[in-house]
């Protein structure tokens, strides 16, 4: 039996009071409530409602050992990204390494593997694969449907799944960036509960009013976190805080006890703070967290005053895992899985030989997923479209990792790379090689450079080379946290000493591939046109 005082933060029933929690086998089996306050507060843990770890480079066990510094307890994970790679054995494969992670991971059954038919994926996840997951306890919802044109339109494929889930009564997370009005309500009617894809405040109120819950989002490659924090008075109760995608320079930072801290800094109240942080996640998604209430895991945490919110102390089932900065869950060896099969490429299988007087280009805005669909004159080099540093329009190519095929390659600008080339197998969902690069030859060797280590993020430029190899199914390290974050912290410092101006060069990167975030995009088979929702050609008419 253990004891911890404090000042209580009782967000259920929004109170403070001095007590002393009674702490045995893993849960709380008593409350003290005292008349003398203390220096510190105790509340609930803090949850992302919505994350896929692997985009962290660790997997769950690596994870937890930093997460659980920051004050996280608990996330909702959707393990999508290692299903496009290893299928079920791929979510499998966490769902054990999380038996070591401290941290409770509650897993979702990934329903759109691959996202689109227009890429190449190392796995497909069909009805009856999703269904054999849903039945799994470690399974607690559907993963989010970023096939919403299937909903739409009543995709077969898409609504079994979503009918599965129901029948199983497990929650069905949404992907519906810029839906609105009828089409919004349609998507509400089919079971899907949340959206972690609002575009702007008003469309995240629109969602709320229409019964879905909103996913506030602060992560590595898109943050909506500041736009809405007015909605959290009013609309607390229909809110949650969640990454999504969290590289591990950012993660070393802080997780969400920075969404926690800024909200009680604009002046949210705090139980209305903490009900978005901890209480609606763990309601929403059945989660067995514990609430600071007599007979609940004693998962909480100490924090030294609301104002400069430091996290002291975080326990999970009444044992700390963190203190002071410091991970108390010890490091394990995680095992190494892979889908990597590509041999190196030659410069020539990067040239785009003309076929008119315009191309269809990329247009890159930092700090967020959606690109511009941009109409330029390419320069020309012995009948070849090239790179263009002057206008910053360069070399865009992804290779597909899984069999040997010709590269698709294409224009993207604002990248700012005026010499070398950057290259990552961590390009979602699929996680084929994205590269971009100002010749052909530099993109080729950035390319041959993942490819080597089968997986990782590099970069090239004159006689230099570095990379993080990630053999985990190409995504994810199986080294320390600090040590990945700090070669990842200097990778995106030698892409922004390239010329980059991106806050995070390889993030960015990462988005090129992905198919479902208007407006164009590149896979592996070429072009694509994410608003019609078909490829398209890199040169116009």
């Amino acid at each position: 039996m253990e004891k911890i005082s404090g000042n209580i933060v009782d967000v259920v029933n929004s109170e403070i009071y001095p007590g002393t929690l009674v702490i045995s086998e893993g849960r709380i089996t008593g409350i003290i409530m005292e008349e003398t306050g203390y220096g510190t507060c105790i509340m609930p843990g803090f949850v992302d409602s919505h994350i896929h770890i692997e985009s962290s480079m660790f997997p769950p066990a690596e994870f937890s050992r930093i997460a659980a510094v920051h004050g996280t307890v608990a996330t909702v994970s959707d393990p999508h990204e290692i299903a496009n790679i290893l299928g079920i054995e791929g979510v499998k494969y966490m769902i054990e390494d999380a038996k070591s992670a401290q941290v409770k991971i509650c897993f979702g059954a990934p329903s759109c593997v691959p996202a689109t038919p227009f890429e190449t994926a190392g796995a497909v996840l069909g009805v009856g694969e999703v269904e054999k997951l849903l039945k799994l306890d470690e399974i607690g919802y559907l993963s989010e449907v970023m096939n919403f044109p299937g909903v739409l339109k009543g995709d077969k494929d898409i609504m079994n799944k979503i009918k599965i889930a129901v029948e199983c009564s497990k929650p069905v997370d949404g992907h519906a960036p810029g839906l609105r009005g009828g089409e919004l309500e349609k998507l509400l009617n089919s079971g899907i509960s949340t959206n972690h894809e609002c575009l702007s405040r008003g469309e995240a109120l629109e969602d709320i009013k229409k019964g879905i819950k909103v996913q506030i989002r602060k992560g590595s490659a898109a943050d909506i976190f500041e736009e809405c924090l007015s909605l959290l008075d009013e609309h607390y109760e229909s809110c949650m805080f969640c990454s999504d995608d969290k590289h591990p320079d950012d993660l070393l930072k802080g997780h969400i006890n920075d969404m926690v801290a800024g909200a009680i800094n604009y002046g949210v109240d705090i139980m209305k703070v903490l009900r978005v942080a901890s209480v609606n996640p763990v309601s929403h998604y059945c989660l067995n967290v514990g609430l600071l209430r007599k007979g609940d895991p004693a998962d909480f945490i100490r924090v030294d005053n609301f104002t400069d919110f430091n996290i002291l102390e975080t326990y999970i089932n009444g044992r700390a895992v963190a203190r002071e900065g410091v991970s108390l869950i010890p490091r394990v060896s995680s095992k190494i899985v892979n889908n990597f099969h590509v041999t190196s490429k030659e410069p020539t299988a990067f040239t785009v030989p003309s076929r008119g007087d315009r191309i269809n280009v990329i247009g890159v805005s930092d700090g967020t997923l959606f690109t511009d669909k941009l109409v330029e004159i390419p320069k020309m080099e012995n009948g070849c479209a090239v790179s263009d540093t002057d206008r910053d329009i360069i070399k865009l190519a992804v290779v597909n990792r899984y069999g040997d095929t010709k590269p698709a390659v294409g224009f993207v600008r604002n990248f700012g790379i005026k010499r070398g080339a950057i290259a990552s197998s961590v390009a979602h969902d699929s996680h084929n090689i994205v590269a971009v690069g100002v010749s052909d030859e530099d993109v080729c060797r950035a390319v041959n450079l993942v490819i080597c280590n089968r997986g990782g993020i590099g970069a090239v430029s004159g006689s230099r080379e570095m990379i993080l190899p990630l053999p985990i199914a190409g995504i994810m390290s199986d080294k320390d946290y600090a040590v990945v974050a700090d070669r990842y912290t200097k990778l995106n410092d030698m892409a922004k000493a390239m010329g980059s101006k991106l806050r995070a060069p390889f993030m960015a990167l990462s988005f090129m591939a992905l198919l479902v975030i208007p407006e164009i995009k590149m896979s592996d088979k070429g072009l694509f046109d994410a608003e019609r929702f078909r490829m398209m050609d890199v040169f116009c008419g």
